[in-house]
This record gives C-alpha cells, sequence and structure tokens, in this order.
C-alpha cells in the first residue's frame, strides 16, 4: 500500500490560525504524531526554555539548547526528537494569518527567518529580559483574551514586532542578510514559482520567461547571491523531495519517479545517482 509523507494542516474549527501552545503538554499527548516525520503546512516558532536532543527539519540535525528559538518553514518536513526534551512554548501560525497584505506576504517569504535561502534559522535568548521575550509574553496574554473583535489585528502585529526583533537578534549574534536588490526580487520570485512547478517544470529558460527576464538575468542573479547557477538550484529541490519520498515514504522507486515528473524510472535513477553517487535504492537503504 502507498504510504505518502504524513501531511498535517492547521487544526480545524479555531477562530483564527495561530496558536501559542505548551511544548511538554503537546508532545505529551500528540508525541507520536510529532516524533514521525511529517510535512506540517504552517509555520512553527520553537521556543526551547530547557531542552536537549536533535531536531530533524529536512535531513538538517539541529541541536535543542536552552534559551534558544528555533524558526521552522512551512511544508518543510519536520521531526520532534522522540528521546529529546523539550521545554517552553511553540508558536503556530499559517500564511491565512499573516499575510494580510502583499507586503505581509513580501516580507514573510523573504524573511531570514523562514527563507530557505539560508539555514534554518536559530537564536539565543536572554532568559531574564528580551524584546522577543516581551512581545511573547503579550501575545500569550493577548490570546488567552476572551476573542473579540480586535484580538486579530493585535496578535497580528505582535507576531510581526516579534519577528522583527528576531531578526535584530539574528544580525546581533553575526548573522549576515542578503542585501535587497532587484537580483535578490528575482532570486525570491524564482524560489516560489520554483516551488510550486518543479515536479513539472525543469527548463531555466521557462522560469526566466515566467519573470519576464533572460536566462541570462537569471542566471547572474543567482550566481551573484548565492554562488548557484539556476539548474543547480532546480537540481537542488528536486533532489530534496526525492530524498524526502525516498526515505519518508514508502513508494517504490517508479511511484517517486513519476510523482517528480520522470515518465521514465531509469531516467530518474541515472539522475539521482549522477548528483548524489548513491542509487535512489541506495540512499533509502543508508537512510
Amino acid at each position: 500500500m502507498k504510504k505518502e509523507i504524513k501531511k498535517y494542516s492547521f487544526k480545524d474549527g479555531l477562530k483564527l490560525e495561530f496558536e501559542i501552545l505548551d511544548l511538554q503538554e503537546i508532545l505529551k499527548s500528540k508525541g507520536e504524531m510529532m516524533t514521525v516525520a511529517h510535512r506540517a503546512q504552517f509555520y512553527h516558532i520553537l521556543w526551547i526554555e530547557k531542552g536537549e536532543g536533535t531536531h530533524f527539519i529536512d535531513f538538517k540535525p539541529i541541536n535543542i539548547e536552552d534559551n534558544s528559538i528555533i524558526f521552522i518553514p512551512h511544508n518543510c518536513v519536520n521531526r520532534f526528537d522522540s528521546k529529546g526534551t523539550y521545554q517552553g512554548k511553540v508558536i503556530l501560525f499559517t500564511d491565512s494569518f499573516f499575510c494580510k497584505n502583499k507586503q505581509d506576504m513580501q516580507f514573510l517569504h523573504s524573511s531570514m527567518l523562514f527563507s530557505d535561502l539560508y539555514d534554518i534559522a536559530k537564536i539565543k535568548v536572554n532568559p531574564q529580559v528580551s524584546d522577543v521575550r516581551v512581545c511573547r509574553n503579550m501575545m500569550e496574554t493577548e490570546y488567552l483574551r476572551s476573542p473579540d473583535s480586535e484580538q486579530y489585528h493585535i496578535l497580528h502585529n505582535l507576531l510581526h514586532v516579534l519577528l522583527l526583533h528576531a531578526e535584530r537578534d539574528m544580525h546581533k549574534q553575526g548573522f549576515e542578510e542578503l542585501k535587497s536588490s532587484a537580483n535578490l526580487d528575482y532570486l525570491i520570485l524564482f524560489k516560489d514559482i520554483l516551488e510550486e512547478n518543479f515536479r513539472k517544470e525543469k527548463s531555466v529558460k521557462k522560469y526566466a520567461s515566467e519573470l519576464s527576464i533572460s536566462e541570462k538575468q537569471l542566471h547572474k542573479a543567482t550566481t551573484t547571491l548565492v554562488d548557484k547557477t539556476p539548474k543547480q538550484i532546480i537540481d537542488e529541490r528536486i533532489l530534496l523531495e526525492a530524498k524526502r519520498l525516498l526515505v519518508h515514504a514508502n513508494q517504490s522507486i517508479k511511484e517517486v519517479a513519476y510523482e517528480l515528473g520522470y515518465e521514465e524510472p531509469t531516467n530518474f535513477i541515472k539522475y539521482f545517482r549522477k548528483h548524489t553517487n548513491f542509487t535512489p535504492s541506495e540512499f533509502r537503504e543508508q537512510f
């Protein structure tokens, strides 16, 4: 029987697609779900007050440390450590909650906290006083109030301010962000379009056409900013999805190939081996 990667959408029945939950309590009640690789269709802000172990996000191990915050993008494959300890809070929200307008969407999708242009974002926080902690406390207070017509706007604005303070803390802790430019705009738009189409479209020419720029312009944008050609970025996205399916689902190699747009499984096998030095079966066995 074909088994796909578990997908979890936001909880039904809530007035707002936003929650602040106690980590220990949610792991106690839903640990069997959360410690299995799953694709959450919403954003996580893991606020670890005390903890240890390793959290996994798309094959990337993230150390769980006291007084740290981990920012997890939506739709990545996420797995909590079954042997780890998590004490603190988790803030959950969706695009629909945060993105009231085009500016909100642009901020969220380009933020270094959730963008796949960077590694998974993680910051250390002062256990006593910090701006992000003040924002979190205010959000918790508002979240626990009886709902009224102002609650959404207040929570939305507080979340936005919390993310801005978190970005400021990342800068203070030595993180360097890509500078705003036309090339960065092209790169972000390219990544957004790629995310929607990588299964069926693998041509650099087609993506450049979608962006209304030349292949040369797209090549300049990607190589200047991340030292990768557009073709390399397309390959990375296809290979990430291939690895997710090979490790976290029990689909046959043929089914994985078809899902990724390869009509001939042998072509997918050759492609995967060329880029990883493993056949799909060897990669699956290794992990």
